[in-house]
């Protein structure tokens, strides 16, 4: 099978409408984590809410490791956040009966600081947010302003299409290519077999996405769909749908769902199921791939509403954006609708 190549997922409002450039600075880019949860204030693990800046998440859960005297799996963080940003995110670390607690302060630099220390019971596991705020600022902005209000409206009536966005897959797509060689037999390491699964999966899933986008049928119902609860993992399968799923997909309460493929029941069928198939079909060897590594089958919206988006045009060349996403939803993917990154 030949290298693959990233496409340019289709668009839901049109081409882009400006340039602009993002991240000429870490401020740039705020980043916000929002707990599905208030900690306890008692436990074995200790919550610290970080903010960082220009540094990458992994490498604040090692110094923490180092500071705590733990191992690096006593770490716990809820998800990655991008290096090049301003970033405030909550991590954990397992403290059991440790009185007092150490020295945090070490970890301060002019690039981290310790927002909140707090007890909790379980360990942060990945996932386990509502969602994330963003802050964006797009400097050098240039294009047609009325119609790139035009698209922002749209956003915050309609939603976008939830594709995984470009940090997903790599530089040019290389993880889907290194998942492609792992099913092949190359050796990888724990920790990027997990990357380059999902990088396989989610690829996947924007192609059966981005069918759906060209269709126009994203956020409409097709026989056979199942139907995800907004902000909420759940989700039920309807082989026809009636007026009450028609009313609840205009109202943006539910949406159909795509499959993240993997062993067990693809749970559609029909039109939606035929969809999924045609692209599986095209990348036999990642599905297959996928099978054999036993990775169990989920579903993804695909539809997300953008909450309290918010814009202002600061100058002639100056976009700034607010927003916030539910939890495994990407700013990009926001971005790209508007501004040719």
């Amino acid at each position: 099978m030949p290298a693959i190549e990233l496409p340019v997922w289709p668009y839901v409002y049109g081409s882009p409408s400006g340039l602009g450039n993002i991240r000429q600075s870490p401020e740039d880019f705020i980043v916000t984590e929002q707990l599905a949860f208030e900690p306890s204030g008692a436990g074995e693990h200790v919550f610290l809410q970080i903010q960082k800046t220009g540094e990458n998440t992994e490498y604040v859960a090692r110094q923490l490791a180092r500071i705590a005297g733990v191992r690096q799996r006593d770490i716990g963080y809820a998800g990655i956040k991008d290096r090049h940003a301003v970033a405030t995110q909550w991590f954990s670390v397992w403290l059991p009966g440790l009185n007092p607690d150490p020295d945090w302060t070490q970890l301060v630099s002019d690039h981290i600081s310790i927002m909140r220390s707090v007890r909790h019971a379980r360990k942060l596991k990945r996932g386990v947010l509502s969602g994330n705020s963003f802050n964006i600022t797009v400097r050098d902005w240039r294009g047609d302003q009325d119609k790139t209000i035009r698209q922002l409206e749209w956003i915050k009536d309609q939603g976008i299409a939830n594709y995984y966005g470009p940090q997903r897959f790599g530089n040019g797509g290389q993880n889907v290519n290194k998942a492609l060689a792992m099913f092949q037999g190359a050796k990888t390491s724990r920790e990027l077999r997990s990357l380059y699964l999902s990088a396989a999966r989610s690829f996947l899933f924007n192609h059966i996405l981005a069918r759906r986008v060209s269709d126009q049928t994203w956020n409409q119902a097709l026989a056979g769909d199942t139907y995800s609860f907004d902000l909420s993992h759940g989700w039920f399968k309807s082989e026809q749908a009636d007026a009450e799923i028609l009313r609840r997909l205009a109202a943006k309460d539910i949406h159909a769902t795509g499959v993240l493929w993997g062993t067990g029941h693809a749970e559609v069928s029909g039109d939606a199921a035929a969809i999924e198939q045609a692209v599986i079909d095209v990348y036999p060897e990642l599905a297959a791939g996928l099978l054999a590594s036993a990775v169990a089958s989920d579903r993804r919206a695909l539809r997300v509403n953008v909450q309290n988006l918010q814009w202002q045009f600061i100058d002639g060349n100056t976009l700034a954006l607010a927003f916030t996403l539910p939890a495994g939803s990407y700013a990009t993917s926001v971005l790209r609708e508007i501004i040719d990154l």
